[in-house]
């Protein structure tokens, strides 16, 4: 069982907007959002260890969430100018990934197997191996939810999480399997 009293003060403090408990059953893993990545509309798809084909399967994605009962979601929300403040969806989506890696860090050392899954692809080296060599930093690398065949809105849903906090917001939604 997670101090979740505790994670939750924890991960406000390191900048994120909400932090919830994560029950690891409700994470189902659709082949539609993988299809998704596949059409490789953010142009990482086989470019990088962390997005398909690289990540694996999505059964060994599967085999990899199963070992897993409770986690964390963290998102951070950003304000945007208007619907189309291109500026502002970046600067929160940098916020997020500043806040996801720090807090990565802080939590690793009380649950030193956790599995970190992010919003995005792995940003952690400026230049991927994929495929030539093995990741150079295989604890410290992430992939997407998205990556591993999550729905975002069908995980907040499940684990009774706003998704959407309405106009002129975004929202970066990320998660950590800790026990």
């Amino acid at each position: 069982m997670i101090d979740m009293e505790m994670l939750k003060k924890l991960g406000e403090a390191q900048g994120f907007s909400h932090v919830a408990l994560l029950d690891c059953s409700t994470l189902k893993l659709h082949e539609e959002v993988r299809q998704m990545c596949e059409a490789d509309t953010c142009h990482m798809y086989g470019k990088c260890w962390s997005c398909p084909p690289g990540c694996g399967s999505l059964d060994e994605c599967r085999e990899k969430i199963g070992q897993y009962q409770e986690g964390i979601i963290v998102q951070t929300v950003g304000e945007l100018e208007d619907e189309l403040d291109g500026e502002g969806m970046m600067a929160a989506e940098s916020r997020h990934k500043e806040n996801f890696y720090a807090f990565e860090k802080t939590l690793r050392k009380q649950y030193p197997g956790m599995l970190a899954i992010g919003a995005g692809c792995c940003t952690k080296c400026q230049r991927c191996t994929y495929p030539d060599a093995p990741c150079r930093f295989p604890e410290e690398a992430f992939s997407s939810m998205e990556a591993y065949g999550m729905l975002v809105t069908e995980v907040c849903q499940a684990n009774h999480l706003e998704y959407y906090y309405g106009i002129c917001t975004i929202a970066y939604t990320s998660c950590y399997l800790l026990i």
